[in-house]
């Protein structure tokens, strides 16, 4: 108890000092949890466009049901298959009259005979979906048009690699900076306090009874900054999640399990825990030689 006293002592006799170390890490801990959220959520865009169908193979016109029957059965054949649907052109047209039942003019002249069948093809493994397109693309006497949503999973990919990355650099940067404002801080408040400090080794204070203080000054930077910063972070992704889940309908972008963000915010302040004690046991070795 007298360390956490004395802990807490050192903390009120250099306030702006700090508060200036608490808001550092406050900073950095809510960059790091937006950047946690937003990660979240592209990972569950990539697994909803990547486990959803879409490779769709539109048929040529005239074909005879011994011919649909066995293109189905090489579709069939791929690994990670988990749906063969068939679209007939009198199924094409109920689905494309629904999509535009708003606007008759739109269905009025449309007949099922300028439809092309097709099959939608899901898959469990995205990959599989670029090697069916590949291997149909040859079958220009069966097949008149591929559509493979290749391009909208490789841009989320690309996008998902840049947001990580440039996450990774700005929480990196203000880690380092949150590492050495404690560091800083604890050094100066080592330096101003170095009269006392010497007294208590003379009198036979153990070197690590000197520094305990100034290690729980920096965990308690830690602890304080992650908590305040991942709780501002949830609150406000949890107030905008609406407007932002709706824009992304029909995915849920910022997900509503509590769990997860429990697991967030314990690793944060594991993190928090980390970052303070070792700046402050980086400061205590650097400035106390005796």
């Amino acid at each position: 108890m007298n360390n956490l006293n004395l802990t807490w002592h050192h903390i009120r006799r250099s306030p702006f000092q700090s508060l200036t170390a608490i808001l550092v890490m406050v900073l950095c801990f809510f960059s790091l949890t937006f950047f946690l959220i937003v990660s979240d959520g592209f990972s569950v865009v990539l697994n909803y466009f990547e486990t959803k169908p879409e490779v769709t193979i539109f048929l040529k016109d005239g074909l005879d049901r011994n011919t649909i029957d066995s293109i189905q059965k090489d579709l069939s054949s791929y690994k990670s298959i988990k749906e063969i649907k068939y679209i007939s052109k009198e199924k094409a047209l109920t689905l494309y009259q629904d999509q535009n039942k708003d606007n008759p003019l739109l269905t009025e002249m449309v007949t099922s005979s300028i439809l092309p069948a097709s099959f939608e093809i899901s898959v469990s493994d995205p990959k599989v979906l670029e090697q069916i397109a590949s291997d149909f693309s040859s079958k220009k006497d069966t097949v008149d048009e591929i559509i493979y949503q290749k391009d909208i999973i490789d841009s989320l990919l690309n996008w998902t690699k840049i947001i990580r990355s440039v996450g990774l650099i700005i929480v990196s940067t203000i880690g380092t900076i949150g590492f050495l404002i404690i560091f800083i801080i604890v050094g100066m408040k080592i330096t101003n306090r170095k009269d006392e400090i010497r007294i208590s080794r003379l009198l036979g204070a153990s070197r690590f009874y000197v520094i305990k203080p100034f290690l729980l000054e920096g965990i308690f930077y830690g602890v304080l900054g992650s908590l305040i910063g991942s709780l501002v972070c949830f609150i406000l992704a949890f107030y905008f999640s609406q407007r932002i889940n709706i824009f992304f309908q029909p995915i849920i972008f910022i997900r509503s399990e509590l769990n997860i963000y429990l697991i967030f915010l314990l690793a944060e302040i594991i993190l928090g825990i980390v970052i303070g004690y070792l700046a402050s046991w980086v400061g205590a070795k650097r400035y106390i030689k005796f």
